[in-house]
């Protein structure tokens, strides 16, 4: 047996016929959504914002933070934004690279994505600026904040967490988990879950030790969900359907993910707070 192989018994599996449905149609909420631009120091972000159309009087809803994956902000991180939006969330489709700064699906992502990961400080101003400014927005319970990312976003919503950063939980989807730095002990407030294809080629055994060794000896509460046969990529039907090539999309894993999301958020958002 390969190893990649006998570590997926050390997985929780979450297959979709197990759990609910992790559509938002089925809630038939309707959503309002626009740009968003926003400033870190002198430079300009443009992100997103999405939310239900009619919020009662009186009310603070939880709110996620969406991370993109290494092509930038655009049609797929708004659109699991929406998705949020349509759970009752409002959700803030963050831009991580600048406004108007996009790439194409090959080549120039990784050069820009290697410019936050090669500058871990810089990654965390980042993320940081963007959870400050989803706080200010209208009709946000700032004690009731989630973030999620994929791939390239996985990564940075880790980083969120073990930066110490008063958020309630982080869902990493198919990210890169190898920590930048040791994380101090008892230094993570979020909750963190990690979402894994088993088979996913860029993400070694090594990294997966080393990010649950660093959340371990820094205290935090987390769990890892792993999906069998799932490669990078595995929600993102923009990846193709060909495991061979390292990313693909898998739709069980997918709706899996999703479901296993919702459960998430929605135990740590059960407490509603009522505005001033």
């Amino acid at each position: 047996m390969k190893l990649r192989d006998h570590l997926s018994s050390l997985f929780t599996f979450a297959l979709a016929a197990t759990l609910p449905s992790a559509g938002f149609a089925a809630a038939a909420i309707e959503i309002t959504s626009a740009a968003h631009e926003y400033k870190i120091g002198d430079a300009a972000f443009e992100g997103y914002i999405s939310k239900p159309a009619k919020i009662a009087k009186n009310t603070l809803l939880p709110a996620v933070l969406v991370v993109h994956d290494w092509t930038g902000n655009g049609e797929f991180s708004q659109g699991k934004a929406d998705y949020l939006a349509g759970l009752g969330y409002i959700a803030f489709a963050v831009d991580m690279y600048g406004k108007g700064i996009r790439a194409p699906q090959s080549g120039e992502p990784s050069q820009l994505a290697g410019v936050l990961y090669q500058n871990p400080a810089l990654f965390r101003e980042r993320i940081t600026a963007a959870l400050e400014e989803l706080k200010k927005q209208p009709g946000v319970d700032a004690t009731r904040i989630g973030a999620i990312g994929f791939c390239f976003g996985g990564t940075t919503v880790l980083e969120l967490a073990r930066s110490g950063a008063d958020v309630k939980g982080v869902v990493s989807f198919h990210g890169g988990l190898k920590p930048f730095s040791v994380t101090p002990k008892d230094s993570v407030k979020a909750r963190v879950s990690i979402l894994h294809g088993v088979r996913d080629p860029f993400v070694p055994p090594a990294d997966l030790a080393a990010c649950m060794a660093d959340l371990n000896d820094a205290g935090a509460w987390f769990q890892l969900v792993g999906f069998p046969n799932a490669v990078h990529s595995f929600t993102n039907p923009n990846a193709g359907n060909d495991p061979s090539k390292g990313a693909a999309y898998d739709a069980v894993a997918d709706k899996g993910a999703f479901a296993t999301m919702e459960v998430f958020f929605r135990g740590l958002f059960a407490a509603k707070k009522p505005a001033n």
